[in-house]
């Protein structure tokens, strides 16, 4: 495990650990200090704006924490940051960065400084770019094409999202011709399709593989995957994965409540009132799949991500013919707001405190994917609630 010093004394600061988010994280790091007794214990503080409500988040999550250190510092105050960043070797970010952004302004920056910055480190999008990577992998050939698929299921409770996911949501939807811009300015050449070029689906289809309608996922996973295939091919020479990503809506009425909160959505965010009245009143506008509150501990929710991969196996050309060879796998876990955001995004931060010997370079922005297909992640998820595996197909 990676050192700490009199100077920088904690392995993992946890910044934002009064949020919905950084509440769970700190419990789960709790979990991990008391996985590691002795002289390699993990060494750990929490970080916010208010010192009062970090101490009601360490007191709730046991009463033992209350020895951990707490650090005040604030987004709007950039020396507070500064004196944060300085005394913890990895900082588990609760409070959300943008993610192209940063990368276009700061990976020189970062490479230069040997830091890391990695972003989307939880259920988005860590299941579906390691979910490529593990698939590529158990392929036996050139894989040259996935689709995924998500389900939630939920229990008798229902589910819910919270609303911190809602808001982001409605600010990067109106903010989409931004992001449009954003990407030109990098510059990059089109990534070339290896084998037949995969046909794109419909906005709305019935999904045999769900059994239930499905439409593309508008979450941040397509783009950090292609991110991922981008860094592959470029500094790895491996042949880049065309992929679409699909998430299932249930039958005809939930079809028929989208597509009318659909429509109010699109109108609504394009407006500074519109924008205003949905982050004010999350759960009417979305017909309750998001809240205030969030998800509970009662709600028995789970997500399955399967993926469905084709190429050419080991001797084809990808040039020539149509694909020969088709694999599916799987990435199970439970509720992806409160446990499998936060196991994906301890283990990232004790995958690298363990093995930054195997992290690409020495420093710069990069997504999961990209920093992490050389380390043992997938195993360590794995063993933390979050299980990949091959299917039959």
């Amino acid at each position: 495990m990676a050192a700490v010093t009199a100077g920088r004394p904690y392995h993992i600061i946890v910044f934002g650990a009064s949020g919905f988010t950084g509440q769970f994280v700190v419990e789960e790091v709790a979990r991990c200090a008391a996985e590691c007794p002795g002289s390699s214990s993990l060494k750990w503080a929490v970080a916010g704006r208010s010192r009062r409500r970090l101490e009601e988040v360490l007191k709730q999550a046991a009463g033992r924490l209350t020895d951990i250190e707490i650090i005040v510092a604030d987004v709007s105050i950039e020396e507070s940051l500064a004196i944060m960043c300085q005394q913890g070797v990895v900082i588990l970010n609760c409070v959300g960065p943008f993610l192209e952004q940063m990368q276009l302004e700061y990976h020189s920056k970062a490479l230069a400084r040997g830091v890391y910055v990695i972003g989307s480190c939880g259920f988005d999008s860590i299941p579906a770019d390691l979910g490529i990577l593990y698939t590529q992998r158990q392929f036996k050939g050139t894989l040259t094409a996935v689709e995924s698929f998500l389900d939630i299921s939920s229990g008798s409770q229902g589910s819910s999202g919270h609303d911190a996911t809602w808001q982001s949501a409605v600010y990067g939807f109106a903010d989409s011709r931004s992001l449009c811009q954003l990407r030109k300015k990098f510059g990059h050449k089109p990534l070339p399709v290896v084998g037949a070029k995969v046909k794109k689906r419909g906005f709305l289809f019935f999904s045999k593989e769900l059994q239930q309608y499905v439409i593309p996922f508008m979450g941040s996973d397509p783009s950090v995957v292609r991110r991922t295939q981008r860094f592959l091919y470029e500094e790895e020479q491996q042949s880049p994965v065309q992929y679409s990503a699909y998430v299932g809506v249930g039958g005809l009425f939930s079809v028929f409540k989208l597509f009318c909160g659909g429509l109010l959505f699109w109108f609504m965010v394009k407006f500074s009132l519109g924008r205003r009245l949905l982050t004010m009143f999350p759960s009417f506008f979305s017909f309750g799949m998001f809240s205030k509150a969030g998800p509970t501990m009662k709600q028995d929710t789970c997500f399955s991500l399967t993926f469905y991969g084709e190429g050419y196996s080991e001797g084809r050309d990808p040039s020539q013919g149509r694909p020969d060879a088709r694999i599916c796998t799987q990435v199970l876990g439970a509720e992806p707001g409160y446990v499998a955001t936060v196991s994906a995004m301890v283990q990232a931060a004790v995958t690298l405190l363990n093995e930054l010997h195997s992290l690409p370079r020495r420093g710069g922005v990069y997504s999961p994917g990209s920093a992490f297909y050389k380390t043992s992640l997938i195993d360590r998820l794995h063993s933390h609630g979050i299980m990949f595996s091959v299917r039959n197909y």
